[in-house]
């Protein structure tokens, strides 16, 4: 029988590369602040993980003239699944190409989604081993807990912003095999957000809606904390660094996560998170949020800042032009 993907032939997200224009800064902000661990530096890129990540690293940071989305990278889980997904997705017309890996990972294939965001598959990975210094007790944790700034447990999610988000829906679904677990839908059938899963939580992968009308753009990524007492501790270090939060801390009805939002220095937008759910139900059924509900504001009634709705990254003209700078 031929090939098609199913739910969790992509095991997780493995790494996402940002671009930032003001790289020295970007890192000082991810290590220092963020708690984030480097691994490796190459050229004009520095990579990072968090202390309960497996792998060697699941942030690239990379100089460019201006910030967003360098690619998004997924593993499979095997190299069986890679090949064969490579192959379904040529042989459905997505142009793609195949190249010897980067720091951390083997060969990897390298296509775009419908809206243009640079996207990975691979398999092969280096796991993460600790120094002497860094190595737990507890045998079944990658790294001993270092409490430096926020210090995040491990990557959780990306955003996406998207021109044609019910392409980006379907190609995922139906390209890429993932669960599409929650959605919003104005009259019309106007889609407007969609979140989708490879793994049992409630989301892993969003699409929100572009309203610049730009294609291939990032909203925001995304790190998780054990507890919502945490992420409300990473408040108190964002202000004590002076770094401005955009929104919350506050609870999403979308995922049921808790969160709060700032900006890394080269204008990308990022989220420290807690909670959410899992999904276990084999008939899951997407949830599917209208107008009127989203317009209710978040789950206690907190209305979205608008800068959440029109900035992203790369900037285009009529985003705010430094929305972590408040009026």
């Amino acid at each position: 029988m031929a090939y098609r993907p199913t739910f969790q032939d992509i095991a997780h997200i493995g790494h996402v590369e940002l671009l930032t224009p003001k790289l020295e800064e970007s890192v000082a902000f991810f290590k220092n602040i963020v708690g984030l661990h480097e691994n490796a530096q190459t050229g004009a890129s520095v990579y990072l993980r968090a202390w309960g990540d497996y792998a060697r690293y699941t942030l690239k940071l990379t100089a460019s003239p201006r910030a967003g989305l360098g690619h998004l990278a997924f593993r499979t889980r095997s190299a069986e699944v890679l090949e064969s997904m490579a192959a379904f997705l040529l042989e459905n017309g997505i142009a793609g190409v195949w190249h010897d890996g980067d720091v951390g990972h083997g060969r990897a294939f390298r296509f775009s989604s419908p809206d243009g965001h640079a996207l990975e598959l691979y398999f092969q990975a280096e796991r993460f081993v600790p120094s002497a210094d860094d190595r737990p007790r507890f045998k079944n944790q990658p790294q001993k807990y270092i409490p430096r700034g926020i210090a995040p447990r491990r990557f959780d999610h990306i955003n996406l912003l998207a021109n044609d988000v019910q392409a980006c829906r379907l190609f995922f679904r139906d390209m890429l095999g993932m669960r599409v677990t929650e959605q919003i839908v104005f009259e019309g059938e106007q889609e407007m957000g969609a979140w989708l899963a490879t793994t049992l939580k409630s989301y892993d992968v969003a699409f929100t809606k572009d309203h610049s009308g730009t294609r291939g753009r990032f909203h925001h990524l995304t790190y998780f904390m054990d507890s919502r007492e945490d992420v409300l501790r990473a408040a108190d270090i964002l202000v004590e660094n002076d770094v401005f939060i955009e929104t919350g801390p506050h609870k999403h009805s979308i995922g049921q996560t808790f969160f709060l939002y700032c900006y890394e220095p080269g204008g990308n937008r990022f989220e420290i998170g807690s909670g959410g759910y899992l999904i276990f139900d084999p008939e899951w059924q997407p949830v599917v949020w209208t107008k009127e509900e989203r317009a209710k504001g978040q789950a206690w009634g907190l209305q979205t800042v608008s800068t959440f709705h029109t900035y992203g990254t790369p900037p285009v003209a009529g985003d705010p032009e430094k929305p972590w700078l408040p009026k």
